[in-house]
């Protein structure tokens, strides 16, 4: 199984040539002998595994008999949701979000519940980066990225406020796809801000993301491929001078080659006036933030990590019309950007700054992740080849807000030049 995506092996059970129990067995193994080093789960149950896989056989739904690991801040009915706070311990949702019973539906099995930091903020858990023990695998979303990239299923869901989904992908080398705000259901997720809030996904492919996309978001407009150049941006932004080196080389390498395959690239300059992005992305996380644990922070504020906290006491310290401001700028923006994104049938960036850093007390910054995000944009990260022992950098392909079908089939292009 180790060389199928998931969408290979959903066709596999679906054609008979497996079977969703045989297909359990492969991934509960793998887990057995990587997860006392990588610690992705919280919760996990081989035999409610088996008994799921078992109730599959003969299925033959879009997702029949693929495993799936599930972020500790969606609700499931068969797995405690404690979002990495002592305050939910031993919480029991009575029944799964509605992301998890639309893959449920389409014939997953969900393997578990991976861990997250705290409220999918900042305060980290311990999970350890599968390529390299001694670094982070990443943000919130790091138990469902560490998961897939220690083979423990091949598709998980996670979620995405500032960088928390792209940031994993870029550390852990895989792909994964946060669509346009406001496409899939949030029913059953803890929030955080709301504004920014997107569920998202982890795959083995691009084709992969696309499956899933079809899953969760229903009337999914898809496009028909063309065959025909790309035409992309490159916007590096005005931080580009905090990259790294060897992650700078990766992205400016593989944008060449692009343009060395046909598709022409062009540089993209934003005007100055989106230099503040990123600081009234970062205040108005902080006061939504604070707003969405005001009952946390009432009732049991020593049990809130100093991360959280930190963020509560910003909120308090900016006014309604500060917090105001910074919205009306973004809106103000919005219709901006997407004409300078018009012309193109994707923009590139890079997703992570940074290699994936040593420890797992910080996770980096996500300053080129939710830049777009601050605007509901679609995002994709796709893992890089690097060299051998090398750790992976993200190449990150930005769709027009709710131009996602579009955006999935330019980052199959992009792979597929990437890979000639």
């Amino acid at each position: 199984m180790n060389h199928l995506d998931a969408t290979g092996i959903a066709e596999a059970v679906s054609s008979g040539a497996t079977t969703p129990g045989l297909v359990a067995e492969h991934f509960l193994a793998q887990i057995g002998r990587g997860e006392p080093d990588i610690q992705a789960f919280v919760s996990f149950d081989p035999e409610a595994v088996r008994k799921q896989a078992g109730q599959l056989e003969g299925c033959a739904g879009p997702l029949a008999g693929v495993p799936v690991g599930i972020k500790d801040i969606f609700d499931t009915a068969d797995h405690p949701t404690e979002f990495y706070s002592p305050i939910y311990q031993g919480n029991r949702p009575s029944r799964d979000a509605h992301v998890v019973t639309l893959l449920r539906q389409a014939g997953a099995i969900i393997m578990g519940k991976t861990h997250t930091t705290e409220f999918a903020y900042m305060h980290t858990g311990p999970t350890r980066n599968p390529l390299d023990l001694s670094r982070t695998p990443g943000s919130s979303s790091a138990g469902s990225a560490a998961g897939m990239a220690a083979g423990f299923f091949p598709l998980a869901l996670g979620t995405q406020t500032a960088g928390s989904l792209l940031k994993p992908a870029a550390y852990c080398g895989l792909y994964a796809f946060k669509p346009s705000m406001g496409l899939v259901s949030l029913e059953g997720v803890k929030p955080l801000a709301p504004s920014f809030d997107t569920v998202g996904w982890y795959g083995r492919s691009v084709r992969d993301l696309e499956r899933v996309a079809r899953v969760l978001i229903p009337g999914f407009a898809a496009f028909e491929t063309e065959s025909r150049p790309l035409r992309l941006g490159f916007c590096r932004t005005s931080r580009w001078p905090d990259v790294q080196p060897p992650v700078a080389r990766a992205i400016e390498q593989a944008v060449a080659q692009l343009a060395g395959k046909g598709h022409p690239v062009s540089e993209v300059v934003l005007p100055t006036a989106f230099d503040g992005v990123f600081d009234d992305h970062q205040l108005i996380n902080d006061c939504e933030g604070a707003r969405s644990l005001a009952k946390e922070f009432q009732a049991h504020p020593e049990l809130l990590s100093d991360s959280t906290l930190a963020m509560i006491k910003r909120a308090k310290a900016t006014s309604w019309e500060q917090e105001s401001a910074a919205k009306a700028r973004l809106a103000q923006l919005a219709p901006q950007l997407a004409q300078i994104c018009q012309p193109f049938d994707a923009m590139l960036s890079v997703s992570c700054a940074i290699l994936a850093p040593v420890g797992l007390e910080t996770t980096g910054p996500s300053d080129f992740i939710k830049f777009w995000g601050a605007f509901g944009f679609p995002q994709v990260n796709l893992p890089l080849a690097r060299g051998e022992g090398e750790l992976p950098a993200g190449l990150q392909v930005i769709g027009a807000f709710r131009g996602d079908g579009q955006l999935l089939i330019t980052a199959q292009g992009v792979v597929d030049a990437l890979a000639s």
